[in-house]
């Protein structure tokens, strides 16, 4: 069955970034007259002036494992300090899509890979400890319920990692609770100094003050990109500490960062013309406030964890990079750069067609213009430098409705590329060493050697619970294919022949694949229909011209064997395809474009996608949205 309906995109769903989440209707906060009140214009001059100042280079490390990067990058790069200095570790806790159910999401919690990997931190907290540091204090704001927040450090692992370290945990939350426990962490203090700035009334945590005074504090963000800032990473992961006094509690104005963010997005649905000037000009706005809050709370060290960083939107989807890689750097500033780089969202055309002219995230942008930095160049060091360097492919989802680094979009201008980054993204064929298969159905030798590629999206990219496992193989006779399915309900006509073309079997159960044997023109290519019984359609189809065109005298030289288990639901589907064009088309490193699909059931009808169209309707045919099938050696 389709998962549940996602829920309302906002820029940050746990941040409130729209006004009716959580936006508090209490009265303005008064700040007790006995608490302190932090010298904002003070903060600001000594941060722009180390800021301005610090051209150290920025750390770029690999490895296998979260802790070991995270405690590596810290021994790189966090200032040396008199262990008696007591630190503030912020990792990125509270951007992530609220909780979901593990079972019924392909094993997403609806937490991770959104949030800073908890052994990543582990790995700072033993830097730290290392050093002799006995007062560690791990923390970020929520806007959520202390239940909540409860349940989120459990899922994530923060509640036992910090017991085991004997490191303490707290959310910078004024909800009556946190903000009463201990010395009250969470309690919000008056900034002086800010009155004309973009965010007058801004309040800081009272633990944030507190190590900006005269402790160390270190920002430990998760790499990724956002739907609405372009990547959260440094400057970003601010929003976790803004609290404002408009209204109490404080710490549930975070949306005011980005209030006019609402407007712009309403524009866009009623498909207003200046809907997407109004989109950019809220992240111009809201860049300008992020910028202020950063110059007031710089941290000494940011620490990002990549491990692995995240391509897509940030919250519903996420595609993750291949390989584990930690940043860091006393700049955040730079670090930012660097990361804006690695994402491919660095001095990015197509960002700019989409962005009315910039080229990376206004934040970025901002942040050196207020600073005087030229960003042109900045130093990178250690062992990852060389990856941070190669030329990096974008992948960024838009809540305004667009795509960075996608193969195509679909008419409502969403990004239609739905795979991870990387080599997971491909079907892999090994070439065949020894004998073909034997086309049985059996999934015997050689078929060991093949990779499988294994999918449970619909057409729409919403996860299902049935899945399909797809290998391949090649020679310089054939391409072969198998496919192991499971869920099956077979919706079949069996009283119809097997030895003759099977018409409309798209309308019962059946695999699809869709190949274009020349990658220069994706829109001619190749569709081929199997049944879990052995029935089957082939044609080739043709989108070049303005009129689509289908061949369903093309032959597709199909050889086909196939098993079933009814009582377990599954089949196995094993083919040789021999056309001409298709065997030509198989050379060393060949990249072709491939379409995977599957119909399935009658009530519900389930039209499932190794590569999801993301069409309005379900629809295949979108040969922008064709994955790879990668000819190995």
């Amino acid at each position: 069955m389709p998962a549940k309906p996602r829920p309302p995109v906002t820029a940050d769903t746990i941040t409130a970034a729209s006004a009716g989440a959580g936006s508090g209707s209490g009265s303005a906060v008064v700040v007790e007259a006995k608490a302190p009140i932090v010298d904002g214009a003070a903060l600001r001059e000594r941060h722009r002036a180390r800021l301005a100042a610090d051209r150290s280079a920025v750390t770029a490390l690999t490895g296998d494992s979260p802790g070991e990067l995270g405690q590596r990058i810290c021994e790189a790069v966090v200032p040396a300090r008199p262990a008696v200095t007591p630190v503030l570790i912020k990792p990125n806790l509270g951007g992530f899509n609220w909780f979901k159910n593990p079972a019924t999401h392909r094993g997403d919690t609806g937490v991770k890979g959104r949030t800073t990997d908890v052994e990543f931190t582990r790995g700072i907290v033993r830097c730290l400890k290392a050093r002799g540091h006995t007062k560690i204090t791990i923390a970020d704001g929520f806007t959520g319920k202390a239940t909540d927040w409860n349940r989120l450090i459990k899922i994530n692992g923060y509640a036992s990692m910090a017991k085991d370290e004997g490191v303490t945990l707290v959310a910078l939350d004024d909800d009556g609770v946190f903000d009463v426990q201990g010395d009250m962490p969470g309690k919000p203090l008056q900034i002086s100094g800010v009155e004309k700035t973009t965010v007058p009334t801004l309040l800081v945590p009272k633990l944030v003050a507190e190590h900006l005074a005269h402790g160390l504090y270190i920002s430990a963000p998760k790499l990724k990109t956002h739907r609405f800032s372009v990547f959260s990473v440094g400057i970003k992961g601010m929003q976790g500490t803004v609290m404002f006094s408009d209204k109490s509690p404080a710490f549930h104005q975070k949306w005011r960062s980005h209030r006019e963010l609402d407007k712009a997005l309403k524009a866009i649905k009623n498909g207003e013309p200046n809907g997407r000037a109004l989109y950019v000009k809220a992240l111009e706005i809201f860049a300008e406030r992020m910028v202020d809050v950063m110059e007031l709370e710089t941290p000494d060290a940011v620490l990002v964890e990549g491990a692995p960083a995240m391509d897509g939107d940030g919250f519903d989807e996420l595609y993750p990079r291949p390989e584990n890689i930690a940043l860091g750097g006393t700049n955040i500033v730079t670090v930012d750069r660097v990361a804006a780089q690695y994402l491919g969202l660095w001095d990015n055309a197509d960002l700019a067609t989409e962005l009315g002219g910039h080229r990376t995230s206004p934040l970025l942008e901002v942040a050196a213009k207020r600073l005087g930095l030229d960003l042109t160049t900045v130093e990178i060091t250690g062992d990852g430098a060389a990856l941070v360097q190669r030329p990096q492919r974008a992948h960024l989802h838009g809540m305004a409705g667009f795509g960075i680094g996608c193969p195509g979009t679909t008419p409502e201008g969403a990004c239609t590329e739905i795979q991870p980054a990387g080599a997971k993204q491909d079907l892999h064929a090994p070439r065949l060493a020894g004998a073909p298969p034997v086309i049985d159905g059996l999934a015997d030798e050689p078929w060991g050697s093949a990779t499988p590629f294994e999918f449970a999206t619909d057409w729409s990219g919403r996860g299902t619970k049935t899945s399909t496992r797809v290998r391949a193989l090649w020679s310089d006779k054939a391409l072969y294919l198998l496919f192991e399915l499971d869920g099956l309900g077979f919706n079949t006509d069996r009283t119809r022949p097997t030895d003759v073309e099977r018409v409309d079997l798209y309308e019962e159960d059946c695999i699809e694949v869709f190949l274009a044997p020349d990658p220069a023109v994706r829109k001619r290519y190749a569709e081929i229909e199997v049944g879990p019984f052995g029935h089957w359609f082939d044609l080739l189809v043709d989108r070049t011209g303005k009129k689509v065109t289908s061949n369903t005298a093309w032959n597709a030289g199909l050889t086909i064997g196939t098993t079933r288990d009814e009582a377990k639901r599954t089949a196995t589907i094993e083919i040789a395809i021999t056309a001409p064009e298709i065997v030509k088309a198989l050379v060393v490193d060949a990249r072709l474009p491939v379409g995977l699909y599957r119909m399935e059931g009658k009530s519900p009808r389930q039209y499932l996608a190794g590569f999801p169209t993301r069409t309005p309707k379900p629809s295949f045919h979108v040969p922008d949205a064709f994955g790879a099938l990668v000819l190995d050696r």
